[in-house]
């Protein structure tokens, strides 16, 4: 970075900027003496630190790194094939480890350099210099915190350097939530930043002063720093953010600059600057060719409550379901007028066929869904329900049925590419029909970092820590209220929305946290911030699990060390001065 600073983009394609903000021709790459010498290199300079943001984004292959894609290690994900961190066979020497550790760095490092060089060489506007510098240590906080979640104590660079003079050791994960805590600090005291943009601003994208607050806020929370995380959340509410109204269209194209949507990665459908939730979380009803890598576990599904609040329960919808066993349990899901065929199959794979019903298996396995949380159906394809997909170019309201059937029907089954096995599938994030995305590599919603359901959930664990129950609730009610799940309350009176004491509410706002943001990358961080991630997800019998509960990949948990990654081996061999975790092998 300090002989050429690399920006890779073509000024459409801005990650953490507004997406039509620079009116300029592209630059590949600029020599370290001229970058930030003129008001327009000021601009792409600063776009270039935003765009590390999309450092680990693939179009032609899942990369695993998407903060998205991460869920598959929570209680709310998984994906078609074994892992090898939840199978236990993982190595220090793992990619993902140290491609994260690397594109983390790589943002630090522009941001150093943004830092450290629009003082000293930019012509623009003052103003423009300190917004800018404002944001360049946003973004450092930010891959700084990304890498604490995972790592718990890395080392602390400040300023540019090159590949040889990094070798100073790790600072502690206190020292690391410091730094953080420092740059964001910094940037809230900056008088030329907004408290937040509204939809529309030519600068929309870019951080504010709210996005600060929030960020410091969730640094505190992992500091269990309740006050201090509870006083920055309430500066999130008074920048001006808040609940949207609807949840299910929230996550749609038109409503991505929503007052909610604190800070996003910028999203356009085209090529190397898009979302790939279509690809990899889509269907292949979807433009005939995604690729469902990453879905929906039965744990998330069987989590989101009944209409009243109760908890769902199985055996309330079928009796006797919990006395058979998991193989026995597929022929709920089978569909109406099986062939001759498909009953020899079912048998062969253990379904319990005397209780299938030839024409009514599907209507008994809907009443399954219904009366639900709404979030469910927002979040999830679930069986027998339909998606808006594509068909030779045309729009087809395809059926997620099992067994899968290829006939080639404009309005037939939905398709995925693990038809041998019957999964649920997301449906937020993934687009509809064809006039809603053009290509199936890449989609234009912006993907959220933050956003103010995140920053009230977070609010409210910190109010019920500091022994604020009430005050708690009502921030978990504003998430409910807007889903239109039943409210919680104070009280013991035995009602299912009755909150019987502090722990009964942290494992309701833990809950909230699951059900609201599938597919949003949070997840697994929230399990390895709670040590809850062994319970939750690392029980005998839990693995990557079709919709009835069979485990097709078991997971395997090794030990406590898992909870934090290793310092990855390449990054020993280059700087010997890096010590290891606990519990990993080089």
């Amino acid at each position: 970075m300090r002989k050429i600073l690399s920006i890779i983009l073509t000024l459409v394609v801005l990650s953490g900027c507004k997406k039509n903000l620079l009116e300029t021709a592209p630059y590949s790459a600029v020599d370290a003496e001229k970058m930030w010498t003129t008001d327009n290199l000021t601009d792409l300079g600063i776009t270039g630190v935003y765009n590390a943001l999309r450092l680990g984004i693939n179009t032609s292959g899942a990369s695993g790194l998407e903060l998205y894609q991460l869920d598959r290690f929570g209680f709310t994900g998984q994906t078609s094939g074994s892992e090898v961190l939840m199978a236990g066979t993982i190595t220090t020497g793992n990619s993902m480890f140290s491609d994260t550790w690397k594109n983390m760095y790589e943002g630090i490092q522009r941001a150093n350099d943004a830092i450290k060089n629009i003082p000293l060489k930019s012509p623009s506007a003052d103003a423009k210099k300190s917004r800018y510098i404002a944001e360049a240590k946003f973004l450092r906080a930010y891959y700084y915190f990304r890498l604490n979640q995972l790592y718990k104590g890395v080392p602390i660079y400040l300023e540019p350097f090159l590949a040889d003079e990094a070798v100073k050791g790790r600072s502690t994960e206190d020292e690391v939530w410091t730094q953080v805590i420092a740059d964001l600090t910094a940037c809230i005291a900056e008088t030329n930043l907004p408290d937040r943009y509204t939809a529309g601003n030519a600068s929309y994208g870019h951080i504010t002063k709210g996005a600060a607050y929030a960020l410091r806020g969730k640094a505190y929370l992992y500091q269990q720093k309740w006050a201090l995380a509870a006083a920055d959340f309430s500066k999130v509410k008074d920048a001006g953010y808040g609940l949207f109204n609807n949840y299910t269209t929230l996550f749609k194209t038109a409503n991505e600059q929503s007052n909610e949507m604190i800070f996003s990665i910028q999203n356009i459908g085209q090529a190397n600057a898009g979302s790939t939730t279509q690809f990899f979380c889509g269907t292949r009803s979807s433009f005939g060719s995604c690729w469902n890598t990453y879905h929906v576990s039965p744990n998330l599904v069987d989590l989101y409550e009944n209409a009243d609040g109760s908890k769902f329960n199985w055996e309330a919808v079928l009796p006797g379901y919990s006395a058979l066993t998991v193989e026995q349990r597929e022929v709920y899901f089978l569909r109406n007028n099986l062939t001759a065929a498909e009953i020899a199959a079912a048998t062969t794979r253990g379904a319990k066929m005397s209780l299938y019903l030839p024409t009514g298996n599907e209507a008994r396995i809907l009443q399954v869904y219904a009366n639900r949380d709404p979030r469910l159906a927002a979040n999830v394809i679930t069986p027998y329900s339909t998606y808006v997909g594509v068909y030779s170019g045309i729009n087809a309201t395809v059926t997620s049925r099992w067994p899968y059937r290829s006939e080639a029907t404009l309005n037939g089954d939905l398709r995925t590419d693990t038809q041998s096995y019957f999964y649920y599938l997301y449906r937020k994030f993934v687009y509809e029909g064809a006039s809603e995305t053009l290509n199936r590599s890449y989609g234009p919603t912006d993907f959220p970092i933050l956003r103010y359901a995140d920053v009230l959930l977070m609010w409210a664990e910190a109010l019920n820590q500091l022994g604020s129950m009430g005050d708690a609730i009502a921030k978990v009610n504003e998430v409910r209220a807007r889903a239109g799940a039943a409210l919680l309350q104070m009280g013991n009176s035995g009602l299912p929305t009755y909150v019987s004491g502090q722990s009964d509410l942290t494992e309701r706002i833990r809950n909230e946290r699951r059900v609201e943001f599938p597919n949003e990358g949070i997840n697994y961080f929230d399990e390895l911030r709670w040590r809850s991630w062994k319970d939750k997800v690392f029980y005998t019998d839990n693995g990557v699990k079709q919709i009835w509960g069979n485990t097709v990949y078991p997971y395997s948990f090794k030990g406590d060390y898992i909870y934090n990654w290793p310092v990855p081996q390449v990054e020993i061999e280059r700087n010997p001065n890096l010590k290891q975790n606990t519990g990993w092998i080089n």
